[in-house]
């Protein structure tokens, strides 16, 4: 049977120009917060805290979240799972201040 439509191309790999593994992510750069030093080492809550602070997400803890998200993706393989459990442990925290801000500003 046939197929209608665009022919599917394979997808690229994950191997950059210059032949190595890396992926694109890992040369992601952000000027416009910078969380403090050893933040994702820490507990959940203390994470969730610092990332919906003014200080380090100026533009309110969605921009936390996010940030978060990067760093749990681009740790990728890196991580251990118990670092990855408490950084995935982070999110909910952090998704309850989101909540709390949104009904706060209505």
């Amino acid at each position: 049977m046939a197929t209608r439509g665009k022919k599917s191309r394979p997808r690229g790999n994950s191997k950059s120009k210059s032949g190595g593994n890396q992926r694109w992510v890992a040369g992601g750069k952000t000027v416009s917060t910078f969380p403090p030093e050893g933040l994702f080492t820490q507990d959940a809550a203390t994470i969730a805290k610092a990332l919906a602070s003014k200080k380090v997400s100026p533009k309110g803890p969605g921009s936390g979240m996010r940030m978060l998200t990067y760093f749990i993706n681009r740790g990728g393989r890196g991580l251990n799972a118990g670092r990855r459990a408490e950084l995935e442990r982070a999110k909910p925290i952090l998704s309850q201040r989101i909540r709390k801000e949104k009904a706060k500003a209505a």
